[in-house]
């Protein structure tokens, strides 16, 4: 019995441990992949604890290679666009200027119920008020509306009445995003340009580049803390 007790508190310990090194979400952001290495996580640690006639090392080498995995996956993405799209997918739109996309609704295999429950469970009644509905990779749904609360005194050009716009990112990490150029009729030189004028010369430097809401170019450095 107090072997038992003792292999259980290691155990337990070593998977909090891991849990930690494999960063702080939620159940409910994680990706596929990471929940699958969640679920073998625990799996592994459970064997062991009811079988003592399973050599300890058994679930502890498990562990730590899936830890290694989901460290290497990581770092796989951070380094490449393409490990992102193949590792994690792309968001979806699902609605667009009020009106339901039928095909990547399909294709998403959610219904016309469940997207609806989404919807009012965010808050909004009425597909008019949704400019767009996004399906995130990790599952949940995110809106925007044409109700923009801009009320602030520093508002921009554009009258309230205008529609808002899909954000786009340009640039990610120091890399283009192709797709983004190749959806919005942009190219490389716009994008120089466009830096040019906030007296960025290289792309390396930049963290992030795109286009909000209102279809201002914003951007990020590296070095900043905030957007400009």
């Amino acid at each position: 019995m107090f072997i038992v007790l003792l292999r259980t508190i290691f155990l337990y310990a070593l998977v909090i441990l891991v849990i930690r090194l494999m960063g702080k979400r939620q159940i409910g952001e994680l990706q596929p992949y990471e929940f699958v290495i969640t679920i073998m996580i625990s799996d592994l640690a459970a064997l062991p604890m009811q079988d003592t006639r399973l050599p300890l090392i058994l679930g502890v080498i498990p562990i730590i290679t899936l830890l290694f995995i989901k460290t290497l996956l990581s770092i796989l993405q951070l380094k490449s666009q393409k490990a992102r799209k193949i590792l994690e997918g792309e968001p979806c739109i699902l609605i667009a200027r009020g009106k339901i996309n039928f095909k990547n609704l399909k294709r998403q295999q959610i219904n016309l119920d469940e997207l609806m429950e989404e919807i009012r469970l965010a808050g909004y009644f009425d597909l008019s008020e949704i400019e767009f509905g996004i399906l995130e990779n990790n599952g949940q749904m995110s809106f925007l509306t044409s109700n923009k609360s801009n009320n602030s005194s520093n508002s921009s050009s554009n009258s309230s009445s205008s529609k808002p716009r899909l954000p786009v990112i340009y640039i990610l990490d120091g890399h283009f995003n192709r797709n983004a150029l190749t959806s919005s009729d942009k190219d490389d030189e716009w994008i120089i340009k466009e830096l040019k004028k906030h007296k960025v010369n290289s792309i390396k430097d930049v963290l992030i580049a795109m286009t909000d809401t209102d279809g201002k170019f914003i951007y990020q450095l590296h070095n900043d803390k905030e957007a400009k």
